[in-house]
């Protein structure tokens, strides 16, 4: 041991630590033993811990397993943790232990020593602190002194790393969706109705196969984004739900509930729904919710769905913004900054671009769970243990699709603009209008119009005007644009 550390014990020993850390030999060893990634677990997970070893404490008091003292002073550290002062301190790699034990340990450990701290100032200063005394007694810790919170029979009281874990990565992903990603999906809903209603008098080519069709009405297209856009949101609490109703909690070990009250895991989700204001809940059956992560998996599977509304939406407005003299030309996208270092004036759709890499991250990232949830790799008898990537995995797909979803409005659908001109322009070229002349004339007169037309660069009006197959008013009739796009949604 040097000057800059200090000696902590666990269960297989002495362990110097570093003597600024708030953590203990258990996470030493962790830190020594998966220096992989350089990758820690998300901050979202520890400040899920937070709000789940508060809750512990506060069911283990009121069932008369914790005293009041010790109860407030694991209070008092959670809600550091939840704030993120104590980020620094959490230190253990992602790609660890499977059950997360390495960070359930983490986290027991600062709670008891930064508890002890808060008590006494004058340790965990390059002092030997192995076994800190309890708050308010002043002067240094003595080693193999009684410490005043134990991080296994206090803070762990009535857990396992095996239902800490899954809980703190459930409250993690639900307190993330809610704060992050419903607000910009939100948000780029309602710019993409307004850009509807806006543009509803906008006629345009419809396209299928990339090819012509009839017309549509670009508020009708920009419609169909803002749905797409409304489920996922729908989606997105949904996988809320599917998150917050299934805590595992209360099984401790392997589902039993073994060294904890029969009561406990109940008590947890109310105080946590109490704490959060979201409704959280028991597992209803402890031996599915450590056995797998199949809920969790669900509700990645549902943010994927939505990360491929958005890549559609994002390729769309691309291909529609395309020229701007040589392509559709349909859109005009904001130009937010130089497109090319060899061409100049040149402007990319790059936000559009930025949408669809985030799409094929949070498909590689449903991989990563769909496989880390798989019998035989993660999810083995009676527990799962590929949590840790599950839930860096999870976080980062939500952050991702925050940030890409709030850009994308911010920065594309609110400056977006049509070409009126371009839109008008192609719709009385299409050969595809001959598709209301069908039921009049029969689909083999008027596919030999189209072909004609294509032929002759003559447009089908011109050619039913040449040939006098139609007088001019049935004629106007049948190729009125707007009336091709009234279905049923617009009566």
């Amino acid at each position: 041991m040097t000057s800059s550390t200090r000696m902590e014990k666990d269960s297989m020993g002495e362990m110097p630590v570093p003597a600024g850390a708030l953590w203990g030999a258990s996470t030493q060893r962790a830190v020594l033993n998966f220096p992989v990634s350089q990758r820690r677990i998300p901050g979202e997970v520890i400040r899920g811990f937070g709000y789940l070893k508060k809750a512990c404490a506060v069911a283990n008091r009121d069932l008369g397993k914790l005293t009041d003292a010790k109860a407030r002073a694991i209070i008092a550290v959670c809600d550091e943790m939840i704030t993120g002062k104590l980020e620094g301190h959490f230190p253990v790699d992602v790609f660890q232990t499977g059950s997360g034990t390495s960070t359930n340990m983490n986290v027991n450990e600062v709670i008891a020593n930064r508890a002890m701290q808060r008590g006494n100032r004058s340790v965990l200063a390059g002092r030997n602190t192995d076994g800190p005394t309890a708050p308010g007694k002043g002067g240094a810790a003595s080693r193999g002194g009684k410490r005043f919170l134990h991080p296994n029979d206090d803070v762990n009281m009535g857990q396992s790393s095996n239902d800490t874990f899954p809980t703190a990565m459930h409250i993690a992903a639900t307190l993330t969706i809610q704060a992050q990603l419903l607000p910009s999906l939100e948000k780029l809903h309602d710019a993409l109705a307004r850009k509807a209603a806006q543009w509803d008098d906008v006629i345009k080519v419809g396209r299928t196969h990339l090819m012509d069709a009839t017309p549509i009405r670009m508020g009708q297209v920009f419609s169909g984004y803002a749905r797409q856009v409304q489920l996922g949101l729908q989606r997105a609490r949904e996988a809320m739900g599917a998150l917050a109703s299934s805590l595992a909690i209360g099984g401790t070990a392997v589902g039993t509930g073994i060294n904890t009250h029969p009561e406990f895991g109940r008590r947890v989700a109310a105080e946590l729904s109490r704490m959060t204001g979201l409704e959280f809940a028991e597992a209803q059956n402890h031996f599915e919710a450590q056995a797998s992560r199949d809920g969790f998996a669900d509700a990645h599977g549902r943010l994927k769905t939505l990360a491929l509304s958005l890549s559609k939406i994002a390729s769309d407005i691309r291909w529609l913004g395309s020229g701007p003299r040589c392509g559709l030309g349909e859109l005009v996208l904001p130009a937010i900054q130089p497109g090319s270092s060899i061409m100049p004036g040149k402007v990319n759709p790059v936000i559009c671009e930025s949408v669809m890499q985030v799409a094929c991250r949070v498909i590689g990232n449903d991989a990563v769970i769909t496989t880390a949830d798989l019998g035989g790799v993660g999810s083995i008898f009676e527990l799962n243990v590929a949590m840790p990537v599950m839930a860096d995995a999870m976080l980062e797909s939500i952050h991702l699709l925050a940030n890409v979803s709030r850009l994308l409005m911010e920065k594309v659908i609110l400056g977006l603009e049509v070409s009126r001109r371009r839109c008008s322009g192609s719709v009385e070229q299409s050969l595809m209008m001959v598709t209301s002349l069908a039921p009049v004339l029969g689909y083999d007169v008027a596919a030999k119009l189209a072909k004609e037309a294509a032929a002759t660069g003559k447009t089908i009006r011109e050619l039913l005007t040449d040939k006098k197959l139609l007088d001019p008013a049935t004629v106007d009739r049948l190729l009125d644009a707007r009336a091709m796009t009234q279905g049923s949604q617009d009566r």
